[in-house]
């Protein structure tokens, strides 16, 4: 179990590691989309992350927003094809989909609604836009399951122990996972758990 000593010591881990007080700040701050094309490049961006690195997605991202920009397709620069027609759809009725938010009573099922974001992508593309949900991809899903629990119960105990919102716990043990803090698969913690103590 991550109890909040742990956690104090992932996130000072991260922090040492330069990752923290970016991921914190960035997450802290989400919330919804000031325009509509907020709206589809965020979207836009969580598609061209899915199943992906983030630096290639990072990658694709840039050179399918200047594809965008300069009124050409996705495809001209992003050779999958379904992803690729979903951003096209995207950019094309941003209006439309941000109107659509923004009226949404459920935003996680809302963002479900959008080509190409589906039941994990929907909490992506909804803690990008502020809502205070887990994202439950494989990592998550691991540590959870290790205390007989869920990502958001998970990420909700630690939100009120720490102080941190529910969305930055999410990413903060995401990113242990990601650049090997933490062993998703057993939950060994690869940082040594007085420095927490000393903070």
């Amino acid at each position: 179990m991550i109890d909040r000593r742990a956690f104090d010591g992932i996130v000072e881990a991260l922090r040492d590691a330069g990752y923290a007080d970016a991921d914190i700040e960035w997450s802290e701050n989400c919330g919804p989309p000031a325009s509509a094309e907020a709206f589809a490049r965020e979207t836009i961006f969580v598609i061209c992350n899915s199943g992906m690195k983030n630096t290639v997605a990072l990658g694709i991202f840039n050179r399918v927003c200047g594809a965008l920009a300069r009124g050409e397709s996705a495809r001209t620069v992003f050779n999958h094809p379904g992803k690729a027609r979903a951003i096209d759809d995207i950019w094309a009725r941003r209006e439309e989909h941000f109107t659509g938010f923004l009226a949404a009573a459920d935003v996680l099922e809302y963002c479900a609604s959008i080509p190409w974001i589906g039941g994990i992508t929907k909490y992506h593309l909804a803690k990008n836009f502020g809502a205070q949900v887990a994202k439950p991809d494989v990592h998550m899903q691991r540590l959870a399951a290790l205390e007989d629990s869920t990502p958001q119960a998970l990420c909700e105990r630690l939100a009120q122990e720490s102080g941190f919102k529910v969305a930055t716990v999410d990413v903060l043990l995401w990113r242990a996972c990601a650049v090997g803090i933490i062993d998703s698969r057993t939950g060994a913690i690869h940082v040594p758990l007085q420095r927490a103590a000393t903070n």
